[in-house]
């Protein structure tokens, strides 16, 4: 007699399906890459995973990703902190709003940043505005120029193409995955643990520290890996603010499409491969985290 309590049908089937699901989307595809990339000869994949535009477009990819997602490490974990435990007018749109990134097309973030931060945008050209202004008021009153023309660096807005820029819109799409990975952990949190340890003179930072925070901390880092993750593949934003030039301000996917722009489809997937491997450690890192908290968790 079968099984009235499955909905779905049986292990065998389900395990069938599931891995031709995912071979056919991931495997295959990534397969695929990795064999296209193994037709290079060694020397010549070192060659050109070591040239030195490529390499300065890893570094720009990768460390613009870092900070992006070390930033939104800080401020993901405030934005889900007050959602989950403050109750204000507005609260259900704020929070439907941190999911706007993932219905926005990314292509639609960058021309929006670029058209906000670049040295002629509304916001990025407000220095040489407040330079001029400053400069005529002061000429007016007999006092000549009052700001130099060195410090319109200072006074503009630093999203000038540069590493800020492309820090700007990858954390614009990927501050929803620290938030979203935060949030119901939070949620789940039974707050009467605070109250013990506050009655036991706990103070509120020894409390997030000691209290809150290992708790959270496999939600919070797993949200840090994905949005890194995330920023590391990004395209269509950076694009538009970024000034794209080779070895200085140019990321690796724009790299991979600058190659098969050039029919070097080879060369290409050689780059592409190095940021799969990135992407792939970084999940095994957190999957291991998060396995040892469990495992620490179970025998605490």
């Amino acid at each position: 007699m079968a099984d009235s309590s499955r909905v779905l049908p049986g292990f065998s089937l389900s395990l069938g399906y599931t891995i031709f699901y995912l071979s056919a989307l991931v495997l295959i595809p990534l397969g695929a890459l990795v064999l296209k990339t193994a037709q290079i000869s060694p020397d010549e994949l070192w060659k050109i995973i070591t040239d030195p535009i490529v390499v300065s477009a890893y570094k720009l990819t990768f460390s613009a990703s870092f900070y992006a997602a070390a930033i939104n490490a800080v401020f993901g974990l405030i934005l889900a902190w007050t959602l989950v435990r403050y109750s204000f007018p507005g609260r259900r749109f704020f929070d439907a709003l941190i999911d706007f990134p993932f219905a926005l097309p990314t292509a639609v973030a960058g021309l929006t940043y670029a058209n906000l931060y670049l040295k002629d945008g509304w916001i990025g050209g407000l220095g040489p505005n407040i330079v001029g202004g400053v400069n005529w008021l002061s000429s007016s009153l007999g006092g000549g120029q009052l700001i130099s023309t060195t410090a319109l660096d200072w006074l503009t807005f630093p999203f000038t193409g540069q590493t800020s820029g492309i820090v700007a819109v990858l954390i614009f799409v990927s501050l929803p995955f620290v938030v979203r990975s935060i949030q119901p952990v939070l949620q789940e949190w039974d707050p009467e643990f605070e109250t013990a340890a506050r009655s036991l003179g706990a103070d509120r930072f020894t409390i997030f520290r000691r209290v809150i925070f290992p708790e959270i901390f496999p939600a919070w880092f797993s949200g840090f890996g994905a949005a890194f993750a995330r920023s590391i593949g990004e395209y269509g934003s950076v694009i538009f603010i970024a000034a794209n030039i080779p070895g200085k301000s140019q990321i690796a996917p724009l790299q991979i499409v600058t190659k098969l722009d050039d029919f070097q489809y080879a060369a290409a997937s050689a780059i592409g491969v190095v940021l799969l491997i990135v992407s792939l450690l970084l999940l095994f890192v957190i999957n291991s985290i998060e396995r040892f908290s469990r495992r620490h968790e179970r025998a605490a």
